[in-house]
């Protein structure tokens, strides 16, 4: 547990990874589309962009998705959920893959982010499609930490300038809304194609484990940056609360 192997998720899946063992899957895979060639519009600088992505050709999308959403369907618990992050472009495909691997589409969210690529003769694309499944529609795990939670999630994409990523990232508030709906208090999060860490970070930050692994060997120092900083934030907070119940406990006792 709490682990990145910077490997190819599908091999990794099946040599590491036991059958019914993970609680929740987070997926971001690749789009089958160039980012590199978008950077421009992107307003992204190059010489901050990490080196190293892979993409999937068109060609391959629908085998590819088959292979690593039947491995992952393989290592998810009974009463475990898979979310994934897709883009339009070949979002049939990763339907087709859902239904052939025999996981259950619960919700298909829509992630309204804040801004997308300039069109002239077409509707400007600003979201993302997350497809909420699950292994067991009777016995999955569901925390309903809003009233009414609402399938189009309105959040913006993160901004970090003057710092090294990889070529797309999500926002941590966006994967800990996922790991809190969706998992427990240390439970074992799945993220097969980690790219900057992100769903590491939010499982730190919400009393997660985590295992990921990542094709990518450039994002190694990355990942480790953002899990060693998420680390340090967690355990001052950690020492801020004990503090605080210290005080309290003092200030009690000393009551008179």
């Amino acid at each position: 547990m709490n682990t990145v192997y910077y490997e190819d998720c599908i091999e990794g899946m099946r040599t590491r990874l036991e059958t019914n063992q993970i609680d929740l899957i987070i997926a971001d895979p690749p789009f089958g589309i160039d980012f590199h060639k978008m950077g421009t519009q992107y307003h992204r600088k190059p010489d901050y962009v990490v080196q190293g992505y892979s993409e999937i050709p068109a060609a391959e999308y629908a085998e590819f998705t088959y292979n690593w959403l039947k491995e992952g369907q393989r290592v998810l618990k009974e009463t475990g959920s898979c979310y994934i992050i897709s883009g339009w472009n070949n979002l049939k495909d990763v339907l087709n893959a859902i239904e052939a691997v025999q996981l259950t589409v619960m919700n298909h969210i829509i992630w309204k982010y804040q801004f997308g690529v300039f069109t002239k003769r077409k509707f400007v694309t600003s979201h993302y499609h997350i497809l909420f499944t699950v292994k067991n529609p009777k016995k999955y795990v569901f925390t309903k930490i809003e009233h009414y939670p609402e399938d189009v999630w309105i959040i913006n994409r993160p901004y970090s300038p003057g710092k090294e990523k990889n070529s797309t990232k999500l926002p941590e508030v966006l994967i800990e809304k996922i790991i809190r709906y969706s998992s427990e208090e240390q439970a074992l999060v799945l993220d097969p194609f980690m790219g900057n860490g992100t769903t590491a970070v939010s499982c730190i930050k919400t009393n997660r484990n985590y295992i990921g692994f990542e094709l990518n060997p450039d994002c190694q120092k990355i990942i480790e940056r953002e899990i060693t900083e998420a680390k340090s934030a967690s355990k001052m907070q950690k020492d801020k609360i004990l503090e605080l119940k210290s005080q309290k406990s003092l200030t009690q006792f000393l009551k008179p």
